[in-house]
Order: structure tokens, then C-alpha cells, then sequence
């Protein structure tokens, strides 16, 4: 295995089950086991939960937006406070994306060039620029462990040329990111693109993996492409990135999602569904969806999961479904915390269970059995894993 660059980190693969693979990520300040999941802290905050409750789920890595911490409260003021890590009380691991998927996606009158992007902030309509080296002095002042290089998604459904245009310019802006100074003890990942194009998707990722840095990930999947070509393009892209580096996968997503990517031997993921789908009212559950909305709850006194460990399915101490659907519906703010609660424990158990089956060698087996029991129990309806994934 080659040594990362930066002082403090290191991966070591410690078992595998065919591209299903078990690791350890050090940073300078966590252990992180993986394969594992990231719940996302946009604003620094995981919405509902305490630092001490996403802790209690699991997490020893978490995700915050350099784009929203930029334009609100600003960098410079989370810098004077210690950075993002002291200013809102996590203790392990914090990534940071590199602003560039919201400058794409929520941005307005963006104007994309060689050097960067002219955008007005959604905010307040004013004018903002963002290069690489802006992206990396805003990640730089939020004192992440790890930062995202800046890069171009290409919308979903993007042709050739497009694609190939979004490709060049995320390599160079990769180059200059990694030129650009950073926080004592930070890590840098660069970012493959290619959309649907799996020749694309090959030679992009050979592109990146030989710049020098700390990991690799796979970015503008989960954006409208149909989930069949996610998974196909995965089978193929996933087992090719670095084996001596952590492998993220961005913005994905559904259980079903990284119970397929983890068997392709991705090693990092984030996706804001857990939380969003619990502020709507949906809990993930071992046996599928249960929709805390549904009438027919009312009065039901079970808890969510009877399979859970949770706080909110303890069956001493925890709450009911027919509660639970109270607060939903009455847009009780403990509803939202507690149904986040659930759902990232049930994140935080998937990806236990798949380090657990990885090392026992019967991975690929444990994740059909896995997803087919999902799609059995789920209380919603017929599940379609491409409703389930992450909202742009």
C-alpha cells in the first residue's frame, strides 16, 4: 500500500468478499470504520439532532456545506471561532464538499469559465465568484479533515460533449485545488466524473487517481440517471478506483443504493434522505418504508421496528407509532428529531452489519437477502428505489 500525503491519514483495507471491501480511514482526528455512512450537516448542524445523538448512531465522520457556510455565517467567522468543528461541538471527523454542486444546481445566472463560476447567491441575489482556490481558502478556513476538490457536474442526461467539457475542467480545477494551501492536518479527495458514459467514467477516474491525493470519489451519480445505470456504471467504475485510498461515492442514497455500491467496494457515503424523509414523516426500516402519516397508525401501539436499536424503538423507554404520527402531523418539532434519530441509526446499523458480513464472507448474500426483505415488508407501497434517493 503507497503512503497518503497528508500527515495523520491512512487506509488499510482489513478484509474483503469479492469487491465488498473492510477498512479502516484515519484521519488526525477519528477512526472512522468502513464502509460507513456520513450524515449530512449542511448549515453545521445534522437538522434535529445534537452532536452527542449523531454521535450515539454511529458517525464518526460527518458532512458540511462550503457553499451555504460561505454565504451564511461565512467562513471567516467560523475560522475566528475555531472552525466549523468547535463552533457547533462535533468531536470526530468532518468533510466538506466543495461548494460546486450548489453553485451548479441552486445558484443563479451562473456563468461557468476556464477559471471558475460567476453566480448570483440564492440568498440575497448578490454577486459571488468561486474558483478553486476560493473553494480551498473557504475549506481551509472551516478546518475540515477532509476537502472536496472543486468540480463541474455535468447535469443528468448530459451529452458527450458536455460531459467531456465538465471532465477537462474538474481535472484542472483538481490540479490547482491541490496547489492551494491547507488547514494543518487536512486531507484532500478529488472527484471523477463521465455521467452515463462508462468510457468516460474510466478514463476520468485514471485522470484524477494520479493526482496526488488523499481520496477518490465518484461524483454526478444519483442526478436523474436511471438507478439501473448507476448500478451498472458502479459494477464497472467502483472496483477501478484506488484500492490504497478511501472510495466516496456522493449523494447516494437509498438503503438499496448502498447495499449495492458497498458490494462494488465504495467505501464512503452521504445522502441527505435519511434526514429529509424523516422530517417528512418516513422511517427506513429493516422490513422497508413505514409511512408515520398513514391513518391507519393512529392507534397502533407498536414501535416503528420492532428489529431497531434505537432510542425511539426501545421497547422500555421508547415512543409508539400512534404518538409518533401525532407529532407528524401536528408538526411537532420532536417529531422531526425523533424520526431523524431512527433514521440514522438505521444507517448506522446497515453499514454495521455490512462491516460485519464482509468480514464473515458472505456479504453479497446477507445484502440480497437484505433488499428483497426490504422490498417485501416496505408499508408504503411498491417500492421504487429511484423515489427513495436523493433530491437534488
Amino acid at each position: 500500500m503507497s503512503a497518503l500525503p497528508t500527515e495523520g491519514f491512512s487506509f488499510a483495507v482489513k478484509a474483503e468478499d469479492g469487491d465488498a471491501r473492510r477498512g479502516t480511514f484515519t484521519t488526525t482526528t477519528a477512526v472512522i470504520e468502513t464502509p460507513t455512512f456520513m450524515p449530512v450537516g449542511t448549515a453545521a448542524t445534522v437538522k434535529g439532532l445534537t452532536p452527542n445523538e449523531v454521535e450515539e448512531t454511529g458517525a464518526r465522520i460527518i458532512l458540511a456545506n462550503t457553499y451555504h457556510l460561505w454565504l451564511r455565517p461565512s467562513a471567516e467567522l467560523i475560522e475566528r471561532r475555531g472552525g466549523v468543528k468547535r463552533f457547533m461541538g462535533w468531536p470526530h471527523s468532518l468533510l466538506t464538499d466543495s461548494g460546486g454542486f450548489q453553485v451548479f444546481s441552486l445558484a443563479k445566472l451562473r456563468d461557468i469559465d476556464d477559471d471558475g463560476v460567476t453566480f448570483r447567491s440564492h440568498l440575497d441575489g448578490s454577486k459571488r465568484r468561486m474558483t478553486p482556490e476560493e473553494s480551498m481558502r473557504v475549506q481551509r478556513l472551516l478546518g475540515s479533515d477532509v476537502a472536496m476538490v472543486l468540480d463541474v457536474c455535468p447535469p443528468g442526461g448530459a451529452d458527450r460533449a458536455t460531459t467531456e467539457r465538465a471532465m477537462a475542467l474538474t481535472t484542472a480545477w483538481a490540479r490547482r485545488s491541490l496547489a492551494a494551501p491547507a488547514a494543518e492536518g487536512q486531507g484532500r479527495f478529488v472527484i471523477a466524473q463521465g455521467a452515463t458514459y462508462e468510457d468516460l467514467r474510466l478514463r476520468h477516474l485514471e485522470e484524477v487517481s494520479a493526482l496526488d491525493a488523499d481520496g477518490v470519489a465518484l461524483g454526478g451519480f444519483s442526478v436523474g440517471e436511471p438507478i439501473e445505470t448507476m448500478y451498472e456504471l458502479l459494477n464497472t467504475v467502483a472496483p477501478r478506483m484506488p484500492r490504497e485510498k478511501p472510495r466516496y461515492l456522493m449523494g447516494v442514497g437509498t438503503p438499496f443504493d448502498l447495499l449495492h455500491a458497498i458490494g462494488t467496494g465504495v467505501d464512503l457515503f452521504d445522502c441527505v434522505l435519511p434526514t429529509r424523509n424523516a422530517r417528512n414523516g418516513q422511517a427506513l426500516t429493516w422490513t422497508g418504508r413505514v409511512n408515520l402519516r398513514q391513518a391507519r397508525l393512529s392507534e397502533d401501539d407498536r414501535p416503528i421496528s420492532a428489529d431497531c436499536g434505537c432510542p425511539v424503538c426501545d421497547p422500555e423507554r421508547g415512543y409508539s407509532r400512534a404518538y409518533l404520527r401525532h407529532l407528524i402531523k401536528a408538526n411537532e418539532l420532536l417529531g422531526h428529531r425523533l424520526m431523524t434519530q431512527h433514521n440514522l441509526f438505521f444507517y448506522g446499523e446497515l453499514v454495521r452489519e455490512a462491516r460485519a458480513h464482509i468480514e464473515a464472507g458472505d456479504y453479497h448474500a446477507w445484502a440480497r437477502g437484505a433488499a428483497e426483505r426490504m422490498r417485501e415488508g416496505d408499508e408504503v407501497g411498491p417500492v421504487d428505489p429511484n423515489s427513495m434517493r436523493r433530491p437534488s
